[in-house]
């Protein structure tokens, strides 16, 4: 299911006075926008590798992205329960690898 992003943009027009009043009851415009949540996914994945550390043998990541994606990568395994209140999240095996193939896949220089 894709996800949805709302913007929230004020609204800067010249209008007749007529119209003031109904537009100062709501002065923004939702503007909604579908996204692929596996590509974000695997985005965040790939950030948390930039962000990872080892602790005592086991790779941890800060986790200030998406909690819904973060979520999503728990339930795939590749996480912890980010629910905590930990400022970093464990990485099993497979995510901590994953997480350097995304990492290099996107953000590495082609030499």
């Amino acid at each position: 299911m894709p996800g949805v992003i709302l913007l929230l943009s004020p609204i800067r027009y010249h209008l007749p006075t007529s119209c003031v009043d109904t537009i100062a009851k709501s002065n923004y415009i939702t503007v909604t926008m579908e996204y692929d949540e596996d590509k974000v996914d695997e985005m965040v994945l790939a950030l948390l590798h930039l962000t990872s550390f080892n602790e005592q043998g086991f790779a941890r990541a800060w986790k200030g992205h998406d909690w819904d994606a973060l979520n999503r990568l728990h339930e795939n395994g590749l996480i912890s329960d980010p629910k905590n209140k930990n400022k970093s999240v464990g990485l099993s095996q497979e995510g901590a690898r994953r997480s350097e193939e995304l990492f290099w896949k996107f953000f590495g220089k082609q030499s």
